[in-house]
């Protein structure tokens, strides 16, 4: 899976998170988290088969883009993490600083020490 792919499915999981309006974050030592939506919500957003979004979610989290965990769910690592503040600033930074406070992109962009 390319970083495209990777991107495109981030974005869609921005998509989500923003037209829900609720963005869970995690905060573990020096590193900040985001929860995803789960893969069939994020199957039935994009109109596609939840086994396609599974494959695409097993590649990111080869490349370090994302963790799974059994009952939790699906969050960001510090490189996802930092991929999702790019998408964002790309091309939801308005409706973002809109829905959520600039303290929060700002503890994405920065975690605290």
């Amino acid at each position: 899976m390319n970083a495209y792919e990777h991107h495109e499915m981030l974005d869609a999981a921005i998509r989500l998170i923003l037209e829900e309006g609720r963005i869970t974050i995690s905060v573990t030592g020096e590193e900040v988290s985001i929860s995803l939506p789960r893969t069939r919500r994020l199957a039935e957003h994009l109109g596609i088969p939840h086994y396609y979004v599974l494959p695409q979610f097993a590649a990111m989290e080869k490349d370090g883009l994302i963790r799974r965990a059994e009952r939790v769910g699906i969050s960001t690592t510090r490189k996802g993490t930092n991929a999702i503040v790019s998408i964002i600033d790309q091309r939801y930074a308005d409706i973002f600083s809109e829905k959520f406070p600039k303290t929060m992109i700002d503890l994405l962009r920065e975690p605290p020490r």
